[in-house]
């Protein structure tokens, strides 16, 4: 891997997909506020299908972390997006946008749900971090661009707010840093079945965002 971390490594086997995703320009629309009600309702409608899979393999990371140190982010990371802000976000900007919590997954949806749930029945830690690491780091990676002042209305607003700050570049360090921790030391087909996993999550962050777009329901 020459020198770079494991995390780094895996992001740079990705690109060009990589750079597609975190300057997608449906997420650029996002940041300035541009993103037309029907993309946002129908992304958030979508996004919220996740929110069950997701918090389902957040506790899987509690159960199968190998240390004590570990499961700690985990369980404090799944109290915000189960009961708190997270949650309350999606039921407000729905409700702006006139979008519902219940809708049919979109194909994308549901390969995004059917990974989630692949690694999360696997148990294989290093195989959920990766899935949630590209989840997290991603979404930082768009939201981070965003330039002051951030939109005034609060759908585009707090949702970079989500996935941007402090607290949240904490939480993706940490997932990097998991990577970091348990890759150093990986055979070359271990190192593959972990990439396969995080290039494939890429991908499909990829066409959550262009399923988005009104282009792609004309």
């Amino acid at each position: 891997m020459s020198g770079v971390t494991f995390s780094e490594w895996l992001r740079e086997q990705c690109e060009p997909e990589w750079t597609a995703v975190v300057t997608h320009p449906f997420a650029m629309a996002i940041t300035t506020g541009a993103a037309a009600d029907e993309d946002m309702r129908r992304y958030l409608e979508q996004d919220f299908q996740f929110v069950d899979s997701f918090t389902a393999l957040l506790g899987a990371a509690v159960a199968s972390a190998d240390t004590f140190e570990a499961r700690v982010p985990y369980g404090r990371f799944l109290g915000q997006v189960a009961t708190t802000e997270e949650k309350t976000y999606f039921h407000r900007a729905l409700a702006e946008l006139g979008g519902r919590t219940e809708v049919p997954l979109e194909p994308v949806t549901a390969a995004f749900r059917r990974l989630m749930d692949e690694v999360r029945a696997s148990q294989d830690y290093l195989l959920i971090v990766a899935v949630l690491c590209v989840a997290e780091w991603s979404y930082l990676g768009w939201a981070s661009r965003a330039g002051e002042p951030l939109p005034e209305r609060f759908v585009h607003r707090e949702w970079i707010e989500l996935h941007e700050g402090e607290e949240f570049r904490a939480w993706v360090a940490f997932l990097r840093g998991e990577l970091d921790r348990l890759g150093a030391e990986l055979d070359g087909p271990r190192r593959a079945e972990v990439l396969h996993v995080f290039r494939r999550a890429v991908e499909l962050e990829r066409a959550f965002f262009d399923m988005a777009t009104s282009s792609a329901h004309q």
